[in-house]
């Protein structure tokens, strides 16, 4: 039997399932910065992220600005997981951290999931944490500060990487809340003095993780309770507060 490796999602499978799904994903690498899909793209291919890889959903307005809507880690998959692939993406999905991904084309997706009746109930049930994730950053963005909002995304970064350094600057993480240039530097500003971050060209380090999340909303705990009720032991446990 092939074995799947990074990836939590694809790791609850059944061995029979997985094997079934080996046969048909192949392994490909991205950079941070890799676009994935842009609004109106046919989305002809699923991507699921291994180990630290990370990609992002981000909702393009009409005045330009990117807002992202949801982070996709090991926990999940992007593009054609229940829409049958064939229609085009609504959202950009970007990586934000690159690495290694599992690819598979919707068609041959299609086909597996019709051999396996617990793939498809995988990916239902992760379609069902995803949108609960998209609820979730909608009532983040309207009524946490700027401060946890950022706060939630590095420790979120933090959480999926392993890794304290994150590869973004601070024009990046404006663009990934919605807000202008001026208002990232003042909260950035603010974690350097408080000592939770510093910087560094193209990157942020978090020098006080757990201090960092204190200051953060609980809307990432939110959504990793939601994945331990229906996904149980794929969201990290980081994530959900508890450690390693």
């Amino acid at each position: 039997m092939a074995e799947i490796h990074g990836s939590d999602l694809l790791g609850a499978l059944h061995p029979p399932d997985m094997d079934l799904l080996s046969r048909s994903l192949e392994s490909v690498d991205f950079k941070t910065g890799h676009i994935l899909y842009e609004p109106g793209d046919d989305v002809r291919f699923a991507y699921f992220p291994r180990g630290s890889a990370i990609t992002t959903f981000h909702v393009l307005m009409a005045d330009g600005a990117a807002v992202q809507t949801a982070l996709v880690g090991s926990e999940g998959a992007v593009g054609g997981i229940v829409s049958h692939g064939g229609v085009p993406a609504f959202a950009r999905s970007c990586v934000m951290h690159g690495g290694s991904f599992y690819r598979i084309s919707v068609q041959n997706l299609e086909e597996v999931a019709r051999e396996s009746i617990r793939l498809r109930y995988l990916l239902s049930r992760y379609a069902d944490c995803l949108l609960a994730q998209i609820f979730q950053s909608v009532a983040c963005n309207a009524v946490h500060t700027i401060e946890q909002r950022a706060a939630k995304w590095l420790v979120a970064a933090m959480n999926r990487t392993g890794r304290s350094e994150i590869a973004m600057t601070q024009d990046q993480l404006a663009s990934l809340l919605g807000v202008g240039r001026t208002y990232i530097s003042r909260v950035v500003q603010r974690m350097k003095a408080e000592g939770l971050i510093t910087t560094r060209r193209g990157a942020i380090l978090i020098d006080e993780p757990e201090k960092l999340r204190r200051k953060s909303c609980h809307c990432d705990h939110l959504v990793a309770l939601h994945f331990e009720t229906v996904l149980k032991g794929v969201y990290s446990e980081t994530a959900n507060g508890n450690g390693k």
